[in-house]
């Protein structure tokens, strides 16, 4: 029962033994729960890592549960916030790693990179790469809704990857959800065996190739300006991490996202961030795959909530509500 909480199944005995038998011995509590004092004393050692009990090891009791649960929940939740902090600066740091090789592309000949410069140069090649995949392919689709054509084009390659057994895993943003035509599109993708998640927002397009090629635009402001093909060892191990950093904590289709303890949407949260590191409007739109006007919207929402006249003023107070890292 208490294994989320990292208990063998000892411990747990241990501490119900020690709750329902308060002050008894260490030799006590071993014949209670049918164990050695050796294994007594290290499940004791556990169950202080946790602090479920106080005292020292030869008089040692047990919190109550409440107490117990109400340490370890807040424990839980620093631990969560410092590894949502290290995620989200490896995410910036590998994003901008990918956006520096795209933009010193090498000027001679070399194997390890292609350049394309045109739309239709862009989805030839992608239509080729597709069709040579063999295992799996990995994407990126940032930009929010796409137009019905774009989505009825694109079905008939989808299903040839499907039917031919390539995993297929999408990160889309999740102002998609709230667009009829493209989340039909996604719920297609999803009923036809492709792996389907979203996210607040994305940092870059990109679509990866049986982790051995991986294509990114040339300017991260505009995919349309051209991309590169490359199948450096760096960069596609770069771009890995990446996408499996943000397709762990990506939303899967079937669920709905959920505010965090400050009663923050996760599209909410991601804009305190984005504004916090520095975005205009217009950046934080394009990220978030919504129009400029509803990225002013939720900011201006967000500056009511906390009471905020600035935007450096609301940074301070998001900082002191927890809503930002202070660092």
């Amino acid at each position: 029962m208490l294994k989320t909480l990292g208990l063998d199944e000892l411990s747990e005995c241990l501490y119900r033994a020690m709750l329902t038998h308060p002050g008894e011995s260490i030799s006590g509590l071993a014949g209670i729960v049918g164990a050695d004092e050796s294994e007594v004393r290290q499940a004791l050692g556990r169950l202080s890592e946790l602090a479920l009990t106080q005292g020292d090891t030869e008089e040692v009791r047990a919190l109550s549960p409440k107490a117990a649960m109400d340490l370890v929940l807040a424990q839980r939740k620093a631990e969560l916030a410092a590894a949502q902090q290290k995620l989200e600066e490896s995410r910036v740091a590998a994003t901008q790693l990918i956006a520096e090789y795209s933009d010193l592309l090498p000027t001679a000949e070399d194997p390890n990179f292609e350049r394309l410069g045109s739309p239709a140069e862009i989805r030839e090649r992608l239509a080729v790469l597709a069709t040579e995949a063999e295992h799996e392919i990995m994407t990126f689709a940032p930009g929010g809704a796409h137009s019905e054509d774009d989505l009825a084009a694109s079905r008939e390659p989808n299903a040839d990857l499907l039917n031919r057994g390539v995993r297929s895993r999408t990160v889309y943003v999740d102002s998609v959800r709230r667009h009829p035509p493209t989340l039909e599109h996604v719920g297609w993708l999803h009923a036809h065996g492709a792996e389907v998640r979203t996210t607040a927002s994305l940092p870059i397009r990109m679509i990866m190739f049986d982790h051995r090629r991986v294509v990114l635009p040339v300017h991260l402001s505009d995919a349309r300006a051209g991309a590169i093909v490359t199948q450096s060892e760096g960069i596609v191990a770069t771009a890995m991490a990446l996408f499996e950093a943000i397709w762990a904590d990506a939303i899967p289709l079937g669920a709905s996202p959920e505010t965090d303890a400050h009663g923050l949407a996760p599209h909410e949260a991601e804009v305190m961030r984005l504004l916090a590191r520095g975005f205009t409007d217009e950046a934080v739109a394009k990220r978030l795959g919504v129009s400029p006007r509803t990225a002013r919207r939720i900011t201006a929402d967000l500056m009511d909530r906390l009471g905020a006249a600035s935007r450096f003023a609301a940074g301070v107070r998001a900082v002191q509500r927890g809503w930002l890292p202070a660092s």
